[in-house]
């Protein structure tokens, strides 16, 4: 959108994990502000101002959130407002380096556990589960010792499951059917 930038790369200003999208990992997006797509959100910062994170204006949450997290796009959007919230907790530089750490952890499995057909399957679990489970899960993982490649990411997706279905997280991204 023409006149929008930002400064972080890994959160957008609605709040959702750009460092941790497969659009931007595969070269297919610039990341919030740095794309061509046009974006209600964006618009809304420009005529507020500027704002860098929707919690920065006076009408967060406001009716462009309604039903953000029903459906997903090529991100997931399940946790686009908690995100947001732990962001203004915490601070943008705190909420930062766990983002940075979640994609060296990413990068990892993508690098060494992804048999080309999981690389949405991480994006969405690194995005969604806890921090320290996915810590816990990847020294599991390099205890585990050497396995084939697709044995490797099967253990890898399994152990994600596990973590998901003790969070209550489900580890797919939820798709509008054409029907509605």
């Amino acid at each position: 959108m023409k006149g929008f930038k930002r400064k972080n790369g890994l959160l957008s200003l609605c709040g959702l994990n750009c460092g941790l999208c497969p659009m931007l990992l595969g070269g297919h997006c610039g990341g919030c502000g740095n794309g061509n797509q046009p974006c209600a959100i964006a618009r809304c910062s420009l005529e507020q101002g500027g704002v860098e994170y929707c919690y920065e204006c006076g009408r967060y949450p406001c009716g462009k959130y309604d039903g953000s997290r029903e459906f997903d796009s090529f991100i997931t959007h399940q946790r686009q407002l908690d995100d947001l919230k732990r962001a203004k907790e915490i601070g943008i530089d705190a909420y930062n380096r766990e983002q940075m750490e979640k994609k060296r952890i990413l990068a990892h499995l993508l690098a060494n556990y992804n048999d080309g057909r999981r690389k949405n399957f991480f994006c969405v679990a690194v995005n969604l589960l806890e921090l320290s489970e996915l810590r816990a899960d990847m020294e599991r993982l390099n205890a585990a010792g050497e396995l084939p490649l697709k044995e490797r990411g099967e253990y890898a997706a399994d152990m994600f499951r596990k973590a998901a279905e003790r969070q209550n997280v489900q580890l797919k991204l939820r798709k509008k059917s054409g029907r509605e």
